[in-house]
């Protein structure tokens, strides 16, 4: 028997993301949405799909969360997603409910299972899915600093007229406008983008990638971005249930790393069987330190709504 993943969602993000994983044909999906027959539907035009790309994964749709019965990693992906000019933090209030009742649907039928959470504001979310399932700090994770990092490389990618392959980077901190691009240990094939680029510009690129998910947002004007958030939630997934042992950008309650305590932070991490095994600390420059202590005094504004 193959080991189970479940989505909670079947919107785009967490519908793309059910089809980027039954492509890895490495464990077989469950599919929840409370719009009845959505997640059924797409689930079977995912299972179709499969003879002419060629993976044997098997694909179950539904309302109900019996289907995600032994997960070994359940994504959430449910709540609404941001219209023009709606920051992540005014979502709290909508999706917090959500939140809540779907983490406590899937814990009791996984209780064994890693959450990766999706749903914005990511930081408040995941601090959220924590306290409601009683779980481990390292058995919640949320999908942030992945996507905010891929943002960050493509950007200078295209600026540098390289292979994003050969960008090197992190962003830490806050998913939202408080992120912390890490300046000093972005680098182009070895090279300190700082060789490369003007300090102005590199600033007109950081603020880009902040403001990244607002900038689809104000294209698409009826939804929002869900190629790279739902890659960046497969690669979370694939680490996890597949063991890969990665280390990547992800938001965790922090304990004392960094010099920050109670507060859930997009930090590196080591992600693999049963969740995050290490916190990964990077040298920050001064300057770097004091942003990411601002963008921590910020989630805590947010978090602080919760109910």
């Amino acid at each position: 028997m193959r080991r189970k993943v479940s989505i909670v969602g079947a919107g785009n993000v967490g519908a793309t993301t059910a089809q980027r994983l039954a492509e890895l044909d490495l464990f077989d999906l469950a599919l929840v949405d409370v719009v009845d027959g959505l997640a059924e539907g797409k689930a079977l035009d995912m299972a179709e799909a499969g003879p002419i790309l060629g993976y044997d994964t098997k694909i179950v749709g539904g309302t109900d969360y019996g289907i995600t019965e032994g997960s070994e990693v359940v994504v959430i992906t449910s709540g609404l997603a941001r219209k023009p000019g709606m920051s992540r933090d005014d979502l709290i209030s909508q999706n917090a409910k959500v939140v809540g009742q779907v983490t406590e649907e899937v814990m009791r039928r996984s209780p064994d299972a890693v959450l990766v959470m999706v749903t914005n504001p990511l930081d408040a979310m995941t601090e959220l899915a924590l306290r409601a399932s009683g779980l481990s700090r390292f058995r919640v994770v949320g999908m942030a600093g992945i996507l905010d990092t891929a943002r960050f490389r493509a950007f200078l990618a295209a600026e540098l007229k390289v292979s994003v392959r050969s960008v090197e980077a992190y962003v830490l901190g806050g998913h939202g406008d408080s992120m912390v691009p890490l300046r000093g240990v972005t680098s182009v094939a070895g090279v300190p983008v700082g060789r490369m680029l003007s300090a102005s510009r590199l600033e007109e690129i950081v603020q880009r990638t902040r403001d990244g998910g607002a900038e689809i947002v104000k294209f698409l004007k009826t939804g929002s971005a869900y190629y790279a958030p739902s890659a960046a939630a497969a690669q979370m997934v694939e680490a996890i249930a597949a063991d890969r042992g990665q280390i990547l950008p992800c938001a965790i309650r922090l304990d004392g790393e960094y010099g920050l305590s109670g507060v859930v932070m997009g930090v590196p991490v080591k992600l693999g069987a049963g969740g995050v095994s290490q916190v990964v600390e990077v040298e920050l420059t001064p300057a770097e330190r004091e942003e990411l202590e601002r963008s921590a005094q910020a989630v805590r504004e947010v978090t602080a709504v919760l109910p």
